[in-house]
């Protein structure tokens, strides 16, 4: 089996959300979880830019939870952008959001999102999800920049 220790970085500007996913991700993986708190973040994040311009303040995820309603610039512009970068459009993106709107996911998937989950409503639920989508994705699957163990 693969292990992919790699951080994590959630996009989502709920912080009470923020604290249950990384307390559910932390239930299950090693993995560091960063959190932003919306697109422009994210970006500055991945670009290495503003407060974020050494690799110990925002080393290069192996995932990204992104919200897609988060204000000064949404999730799937976000989306839209990091798969447009070649330096960032192997990193797999799951869409963690509130909507169900057939139009999202269809939006997620063509602007090449890796997966669309709703949030479920409670912890448990979000517990559940969080463990299986980190057995997925840090166990299962071989990452781009992962090892070939």
């Amino acid at each position: 089996m693969v292990e992919n220790y790699m951080p994590i970085v959630l996009a989502d500007d709920d912080v009470e959300d923020q604290d249950m996913i990384r307390t559910a991700l932390n239930k299950t993986l090693t993995n560091e979880v960063y959190t932003v708190g919306d697109g422009e973040e994210l970006l500055d994040f991945l670009h290495h830019r503003g407060k974020y311009t050494t690799m110990e303040s925002s080393p290069t995820p192996g995932l990204i939870l992104l919200d897609l309603n988060m204000p000064r610039k949404g999730g799937c512009e976000v989306l839209a952008e990091i798969k447009a970068d070649p330096e960032l459009r192997r990193i797999p993106v799951v869409v963690l959001t509130t909507s169900k709107t057939t139009d999202d996911v269809a939006e997620t998937y063509e602007l090449g999102g890796s997966s669309f989950i709703t949030k479920p409503a409670s912890i448990s639920k979000l517990a559940n999800v969080m463990r299986v989508l980190g057995h997925y994705w840090f166990k299962t699957v071989m990452l781009p920049s992962g090892s070939e163990d």
